[in-house]
């Protein structure tokens, strides 16, 4: 299929039809049809997703599920579970299925049963945040250890720094934690600024132990503590999420203490490995393994469950139709919950960092888009910031609505007006109000025919703007784990049509390493000679600016 995926015929077929369905009201199809919602709707236990309001009917959805057998989705999913190097460029399975596999079937890789490993390190974690969370594991003065800080980046901070926060209920109240992972010393020294160095316990999160932005963070924090409490502290106060025992007791880290993960996880699919440690000390190990258990079910419906009922299925098939077929390129996610307002950049990493690729399985530039600009925050904040460009802009940007029924913090009323904002917004999306109803709703106000001609226009909104609802009944640790699943798979089905690896990052390299060609030029008088005249012109401005 040599990058040509747009030129099969179901992608036509799709192309043709997309022509036809660009044209069509979404209200007019709820008007034509009362049974839309369900026949547009699936459920797992007791989330719902509710792909209705997309521009979308029963021939749009058997043309996409007939481009998805195509391209053999069904066959690579149990690939990818199967433990096949699916990760073609760099020759390595893809199993963070494994990580979460809670039935502790075999689950093979190279021949060998992943899953002792995978155990050992679950119960490695178990072990030492019980340890810290019960004061048996203390620092060097003998106090408890109650302040947290995860140091990674990329993978190794998202994925922690979303489930802690989108887990705050279920923390130990005397457990605190914190998370540095830009290079930018500020985000270190706000952190620092916050604690107590006989409480603290650092976790650096670096599978080569060699992350430029992690080390340099790492090392900071390791001459605070030993400025405070000296040098042999480092071994009471530090552990490594790694898999380079030499540098890490190098830096002082008792190897005991650093926990392992392997190649067939890629980083942003590593929250369920000991990555996840900062969430299993601050919620217990027990909830870490429902986020688990959420997660194992949701692998289950995915690996087992039909083309036309599977959630991530769908879902990754409605944002190719948005994406390809009608032209929608971005992509927004709001969560109604104050506890998920991490999610849309977690998300964000996920999607774009795993489908912004543009060569082929068969090494071929592809000729169509892929990935979507994926954005968004919590509602109703959200709705006073680039909700205006959602009704009344000029591209319609689809939108991923998320919302417990039952809210952590039932206070009032302010659940039920939450609620009643995420439906009326996703109604309102897909209605809109139309000129006429516009000049209407003036005239009932009392407007002259003047104003209602000059503001008729202004106060009119396109509509048929295409969401997904996905309701469940409370964001509790087995929930966040479903959730967080159905997103991992959505992406990958997405990048198994559009021909490419989800499972690399080369793009994550390039200025990282131009970076490291800089740095000796700002630090001492080296020229910069190979730089176009742009950069070279901003290395002298910079430097003069800081003599």
């Amino acid at each position: 299929m040599t990058g040509t995926v747009n030129k099969l015929r179901a992608w036509k077929r799709l192309e043709r039809h997309a022509k036809k369905m660009n044209k069509v009201e979404m209200r007019t199809l709820f008007e034509e049809d009362n049974k839309r919602a369900s026949k547009f709707s699936l459920q797992l236990e007791s989330m719902l997703v509710d792909f209705s309001k997309n521009r979308i009917n029963e021939k749009t959805v058997l043309y996409l599920l007939e481009l998805a057998r195509v391209r053999g989705v069904e066959e690579k999913i149990q690939a990818m579970f199967s433990g096949e190097k699916i990760n073609f460029t760099e020759h390595r399975a893809v199993l963070h299925t494994a990580l979460r596999n809670r039935d502790n079937t075999p689950v093979w890789a190279d021949g060998k049963n992943v899953m002792p490993q995978i155990n050992e390190v679950l119960a490695k974690m178990r072990k030492f945040s019980e340890s810290v969370r019960l004061g048996k594991f203390v620092g060097q003065t003998g106090k408890k250890l109650t302040d947290i800080v995860n140091i990674g980046i990329g993978g190794s901070d998202l994925g922690p720094v979303m489930a802690n926060e989108a887990l705050k209920k279920y923390k130990a109240k005397d457990i605190n934690t914190y998370f540095i992972s830009n290079i930018d010393g500020t985000g270190c020294a706000e952190v620092l600024n916050k604690l107590n160095p006989e409480t603290t316990l650092f976790i650096v999160a670096s599978k080569t132990f060699t992350t430029i932005e992690t080390l340099t963070n790492a090392k900071t924090c390791r001459k605070w503590l030993v400025d405070a409490l000296g040098e042999h502290a480092v071994a009471k106060h530090f552990v490594a999420l790694s898999t380079n025992a030499p540098k890490v007791k190098e830096f002082g880290i008792d190897t005991e203490n650093m926990f392992e993960f392997w190649d067939f996880v890629g980083g942003r699919y590593s929250m369920w490995s000991a990555i996840g440690l900062s969430i299993a000390i601050a919620i217990g190990m027990d909830n870490f393994e429902k986020m688990l258990e959420g997660a194992h079910t949701m692998d289950l419906h995915f690996r087992h469950t039909d083309l036309a009922h599977n959630i991530p299925v769908m879902l990754a098939l409605i944002g190719i139709w948005n994406n390809n077929f009608l032209g929608f390129r971005s992509q927004a996610v709001v969560p109604y919950d104050q506890y998920l307002r991490y999610l849309p950049a977690y998300l964000q990493q996920l999607e774009m960092e795993s489908n912004g690729k543009f060569v082929s399985s068969e090494n071929e530039f592809v000729k169509y888009n892929t990935g979507s600009v994926i954005f968004g925050g919590a509602g109703t904040d959200v709705q006073h910031s680039f909700f205006q460009m959602l009704h009344q802009g000029t591209t319609p940007i689809p939108v991923d609505f998320i919302i417990p029924a039952i809210s952590h913090n039932e206070i009032g009323d302010h659940h039920e007006i939450l609620i009643a904002n995420v439906l009326a917004q996703a109604e309102a999306l897909m209605k809109g109000k139309t000129v006429k109803e516009a000049a209407e709703e003036l005239a009932k106000a009392g407007k002259d025919k003047d104003e209602i001609n000059s503001m008729k226009k202004y106060k009119s909104f396109p509509g048929n703007n295409p969401s997904n609802m996905i309701i469940c009944k409370k964001i509790d640790p087995y929930t966040l784990g479903m959730l967080v699943a159905m997103y991992e798979h959505k992406v990958f089905v997405q990048g198994i049509i559009w021909d490419i690896n989800s499972f690399d990052q080369f793009g994550v390299e390039l200025g990282k390493k131009m970076a490291l060609d800089i740095l000796p030029e700002l630090q001492e008088n080296a020229s910069s000679i190979h730089h176009d005249s742009s950069t070279a012109a901003l290395i002298r401005y910079i430097k003069n600016l800081r003599k």
